[in-house]
């Protein structure tokens, strides 16, 4: 099946004549009909203009970059010309549509490309549509989405994660070779590691936010899931570099991400933050990344304790800047400027609180009303400013650990892949699943989500049939580098991942 190829396999068949972008893009097709159904990963499909696309690339002939005929999803917040685009929100689409209306005729679809889609549109990647997301991102389990929940390919009654869940279980089920993400607090890499793919989250300014609904502006990252650490740099060399239409990207030059692969990690400090081996989380995640930390010395490099005090504090920071800055970004949906509209009322404010009341979920509406609490009058100072000091605080750590190290190793989630419904009324709970991810976006340096093991789970009646692996759940682990330091945690996933084979085991899925 080459929809399971990687992006460097699929790209010698194309350049070789074995394989043509249509018969690529029609084996993705097939897989998303074919399995998706039980995933709900894939919203807004582009099957017909896929096709197209891959038929010029196959007439073309030129299959110079590695990007050239290959497919893949992105999340539905990267706005596509002429793609639905709705964040999965009942304000970019009709609230009364039937959740299994997919493109329908209310839903909002953007005029222009984000930067990101429109570099890999250039590099004549095919794309295919948009994947499941928590609604406007908000969410670690896709649970928030009005489209429903995305189940994990490995045990279809636990959530795939997020919010990127519905690209990680794309990627991980083979339904195309990548999939674009974004990653606020953990975004990309806690569905990567509850799927058993790879998810970069780039330094930030790394990648253009342009075209992209934002969340947080100032944690919103773009990046990519993939199936091996290769695939990554292949495709991040593709999005990075300065945007003039996006102020927060960096002026650093692109380097060729694929030559980092090639040193070995010989001689590499590698750190371990005691702040990331806490008491209640799986026994069997961390000695999973323990375990990798092994793997690590075996082939030349030197482990080293080290400690980021101000860690424990990154929850409690990161949920007061994040909806402080949600309550600003969501203030353009109402229904006027954008979101969907209602009968008209007796008053404008009358309509600003139907549009909003109606086209909003509980998690949304929540986020707003605790940003706007914390930006308002008299708790500006109590709560966002600090906040903004601790948040200083935990970047310093990072700089200081980097002083000592070249790159950390923690887990990505305390946790596997928990079951669909285990944290909806409890949202604390929820959000303490972004415990060891969300101080890597408050610090904006890069992390990379790569598989190091499984955990063994009670076997599940919704698993599905034939599953190879019932009963086990993946986990993954991160390698965090210094500002701009993508190379380095690249170069040493790969080594990590050369040395193992926990990146080429899949689920079943009726193959």
């Amino acid at each position: 099946m080459s929809s399971s190829l990687t992006i460097a396999q699929a790209h010698e068949r194309l350049k070789s004549k074995s394989l043509s972008a249509v018969e690529l893009a029609q084996a993705c097709i097939e897989r998303i009909e074919s399995v998706d159904k039980t995933l709900n990963a894939v919203m807004h499909r582009n099957f017909d203009r896929a096709l197209e696309e891959a038929k010029k690339t196959d007439k073309q002939g030129k299959f110079d970059h590695p990007l050239a005929g290959i497919p893949y999803l992105a999340k539905d917040v990267f706005c596509e010309e002429g793609v639905p685009t709705t964040a999965c929100s009942n304000m970019l689409r009709n609230p009364a549509a039937d959740p299994s209306d997919r493109g329908g005729a209310r839903d909002f679809v953007p005029p222009f490309d984000s930067t990101t889609t429109k570099r890999l549109k250039a590099q004549s990647a095919v794309s295919l549509g948009k994947t499941n997301t928590d609604e406007f991102t908000m969410g670690a389990s896709t649970e928030t989405s009005c489209f429903g929940v995305t189940r994990n390919p490995w045990d279809s009654s636990r959530v795939a994660g997020g919010s990127s869940g519905g690209s990680a279980a794309a990627v991980r089920a083979d339904e195309c070779l990548f999939a674009l993400g974004t990653d606020t607090g953990g975004s990309i890499r806690q569905p990567a590691s509850f799927c058993g793919c790879v998810g970069l989250k780039v330094t930030y300014g790394r990648t253009s936010r342009y075209g992209v609904l934002s969340m947080a502006s100032s944690l919103d990252s773009i990046g990519a899931l993939t199936k091996t650490v290769e695939d990554a740099a292949i495709v991040l060399g593709s999005i990075a570099g300065r945007d003039p239409l996006d102020a927060t990207t960096g002026d650093e030059p692109v380097p060729d991400y694929t030559q980092a692969l090639k040193k070995d990690v010989k001689g590499l400090k590698i750190g371990l933050p005691k702040e990331y081996f806490i008491k209640g989380m799986d026994p069997q995640v961390e000695s999973a990344v323990r375990e990798a930390a092994k793997v690590f010395t075996s082939l030349g490099a030197k482990i080293v304790d080290v400690s980021l005090p101000h860690s424990p504090y990154a929850i409690a920071t990161y949920y007061v800047l994040v909806p402080s800055e949600v309550s600003s970004n969501m203030a353009r949906y109402d229904g006027v400027r954008f979101g969907h509209t209602v009968p008209e009322r007796d008053s404008l404010i009358e309509y600003y609180e139907r549009v909003r009341s109606s086209g909003f979920g509980d998690e949304v509406k929540r986020r707003i009303m605790i940003g706007t609490y914390a930006l308002s009058a008299g708790y500006y100072d109590a709560y966002y400013r600090q906040a903004q000091r601790v948040r200083t605080l935990i970047k310093h750590d990072f700089e200081k650990a980097f002083e000592q190290v070249d790159c950390l190793l923690s887990p990505v989630a305390p946790t596997p892949a928990f079951k669909i419904g285990a944290h909806t009324g409890d949202p604390v709970q929820m959000y303490l699943e972004d415990i060891f991810t969300a101080p890597v976006n408050l610090a904006g340096i890069p992390g990379l989500s790569i598989p190091c093991g499984f955990a063994k789970a009670k076997p599940s009646s919704e698993a599905p049939k034939g599953a190879k692996e019932d009963g086990l759940l993946p986990i993954g682990m991160q390698l965090l580098g210094p500002q701009w330091g993508e190379e380095v945690i690249l170069r040493a996933g790969h080594a990590y991942e050369q040395a193992t084979d926990w990146y080429t085991r899949k689920p079943s899925l009726g193959n």
